[in-house]
Parts: structure tokens; sequence; C-alpha cells
């Protein structure tokens, strides 16, 4: 039998001629994303450098003009859902939650819309960390702001909407990078991103540079508790040294040792992010000068900051970072990717690098439960936008 591969952009295309009846109006995409250096440095206004990557959801639409929105979900076993456009948001717990919190942030900022037939498909793994939450938010943004023909409606607003949805309706108080780099990634670059100001830049990456993202597949427990400890001590840290944010403290006056006061355990988380911040920064510029042996000091500076001072890593996961580090030989770096407590790594190196690191991987690592990681070789990609073939 011979298996026929398509995007999404086909799947969606083809899912609006078959259920609605006629070709879309527009298609859109938007990516996910894997953060290259920058965690937990979001939430205290920090830099990031993340970089959208090639797998994303794709949004076939036409308007309607009865003022109600049907969607359906091709990866939800074909599931639609019905609604009209100026109904009160009540909470969900499924899928839905996420086009009508879209609906209902998109109406809370002003923005009109008489109705829409939207198909939903995507490629972002689930639960491996790669925003596929974000990604399907920013999609159905650009599907509407094609719909409406809101040409200046800038990608930073669509994140913006994107974010509000998930904070205010589905229930999920993220950040805004996710959001950010899949609305305004651009081909062979990272984005480093300053959380406060929500200025972005392009980060040139060097030609052929490989991401390599590396899914542990461990279950992560205890994320939400773990993420919600950790804010409350980086923000009483950053109210001991009276600064707005962990952003606004040096490494001078932070110190090499906690200070009488503060506790030893905030100091450190302190420390974290203010090297990180500093980290990421170096990093942008090691990309942007080519100079793989740096970036990889920085990325394993990074997993050993988290590893000892965040304490957010497992033993798995530094297993994964050992394993890949041990091919990288100066080109390029790993460290731990996401919240923590399990799910991805990351990998910035050459293809060939990239595939050695996959065979000694799959050949040597076991989750806890027995289960080999799960590869995903990728390319920095473009952001959100309109498919004019697909």
């Amino acid at each position: 039998m011979t298996t026929t591969t398509t995007t999404p952009e086909q799947r969606a295309r083809l899912g609006f001629l078959q259920h609605i009846g006629e070709a879309p109006a527009v298609l859109v995409q938007a990516p996910g994303r894997v953060n290259l250096i920058g965690e937990h440095t979001d939430y205290n206004d920090g830099f990031v450098l993340p970089c959208a990557i090639d797998f994303r959801t794709a949004v076939a639409a036409r308007p309607r003009s009865d003022g109600r929105v049907r969607v359906l979900a091709l990866d939800q076993n074909g599931a639609w859902d019905e609604f009209p456009v100026d109904e009160a948001y009540q909470p969900r717990d499924d899928w839905s939650a996420y086009p009508r919190g879209f609906v209902a942030a998109w109406r809370a900022a002003g923005h009109a819309l008489s109705g829409a037939d939207l198909v939903i498909t995507g490629d972002v793994p689930q639960g491996a960390g790669l925003s596929s939450s974000a990604s399907l938010l920013v999609a159905i943004g650009q599907a509407f702001k094609a719909l409406q023909g809101l040409d200046t409606l800038s990608g930073p607003a669509i994140a913006l909407l994107a974010q509000k949805a998930e904070n205010d309706y589905v229930g999920c108080h993220c950040g805004i990078m996710d959001q950010m780099v899949s609305a305004c990634g651009q081909p062979d670059h990272a984005v480093l991103l300053d959380c406060r100001s929500l200025e972005t830049v392009s980060v040139p990456l060097p030609p052929g540079l490989a991401v390599l993202i590396l899914h542990s597949n461990v279950k992560r427990g205890l994320v939400g508790s773990a993420y919600n400890e950790r804010r409350a001590q980086c923000e009483a840290a950053a109210r001991f040294y009276g600064v707005p944010a962990l952003r606004d403290l040096t490494e001078a006056q932070l110190g090499s040792a906690p200070p009488a006061g503060l506790d030893e355990v905030a100091w450190r988380r302190a420390r974290h992010v203010v090297t990180e911040d500093a980290r990421t920064l170096a990093a942008s510029d090691a990309l942007r000068d080519g100079d793989l042996q740096k970036l990889g000091a920085l990325m394993a500076a990074s997993h050993a900051s988290m590893r000892d001072d965040f304490e957010i890593t497992v033993p798995p996961i530094d297993e994964l970072v050992a394993l890949v580090h041990s091919c990288l030989e100066g080109e390029g770096g790993v460290r731990m990717t996401g919240g923590g407590f399990g799910g991805c790594v990351v990998a910035v190196t050459t293809p060939a690098r990239a595939e050695q690191a996959v065979a000694r991987v799959l050949a040597a690592y076991r989750s806890p439960e027995g289960l080999q990681a799960t590869p995903y070789l990728c390319q920095a990609s473009a952001g959100a936008g309109v498919v004019t073939a697909g």
C-alpha cells in the first residue's frame, strides 16, 4: 500500500472541500516553537531566544454572514463546534475552548466578526512542549485577520490576542513568548524577545544549522505547583533587592553569596534568572557570529543552572543532555528546554552531528517507563501568515 504524505495546509484545504463543499477563501498557518535559551526568564521581564519550527497548525476558512462560527477539528476525530459570535464565553474543558476563547478575546478587543467556517489541522506534536496551543490560537487569529481584511493588524497584536485567549478564557496563565515567536518568526532566524518591551530582534542562524528536539517521554509531575513556587521565589528576591523584576538586578548587586535576610533558595533562583538573561544575550551574539563553540558553552551553563540553581531538571533529562553533548564536540550545544521536570531537550548543531546524536540517543536512552526519546529534526521557520498554495 502506498502512503501519501500531506502537509497540514493540504489537509486543511481538502477537509474544507469535503466538509464545507467549496474551496476556502483563505488558508493560513502558524508554527510551533522551541526555546533555544532563556528559561524562566519571561515572567521576570527578561530575555528569551526561541525560534519557530517547521511543525505548524493550518486553518482553511471562509466568511459567513449569519453571525455564527463553525469549526471542524480534523485532528479531534472530525469533531464540530458551532456558536454565535456574540455568545458569552462559558468555560469548556476540551479543544473547543481555543476557538471560542479566541473569538471572545477578538470581540473584547473591539474587532468586528460576522462569522466564519474554519477547518483546522496541524502537525505540532502534542504534549512535547512545542507550543501546539499557541500555534492553534495564532493560526485562528491569522484566519480572522485575513477574513476581515485587517491588513494593519500586526503579528505582535495577534500574539497578544492569542495570549489573552489562553490566559483569560482557556485558563492557562502563560507568558507571551510562545505566541510572539509563532506570529513573528523568520526562516533561518531565532527571535531575541525582550519580555518587558515585547521588542523582537531577528538573529540569523549559521547556514545549514539544524535544530534537534528530543522528547524525553518522561511524565511530568507537579509542574504547576513547582512553577508557582519558583515564580513566588523570584518575586520575593526582586522585592528583597528593591527592583521591579529580576531582569533589573545585576550580577554585582546579586553578589557571590546569599545576603542576610534572603533565603538561600530564593537567592539561587535569582542567580539562575540573572545569569540566564546574560547567557541569552550572549547566545544571540554567538549565533550571529557563527560561534558554535561559544554557543555550546552557554547552553551547557544554562542547563547546569537549571539543574543546580533552579532545580527543574530530572535525571533522565540530564542523561539525554549528556548523551547529545558527547556527540557535538564543540559544534553547537544542548540543554533542557521548557518548564522542566521532563519534556524536551534542544540541540543546535550541524546536521551531521544531529544525526549522530539521534542514533546514540535511540540506542542508549530509555525513559523510566522504558520508552525511547522521540526525535524531531527541525529548521528555524517562518512565522504565521497566509499560504498561497497548500
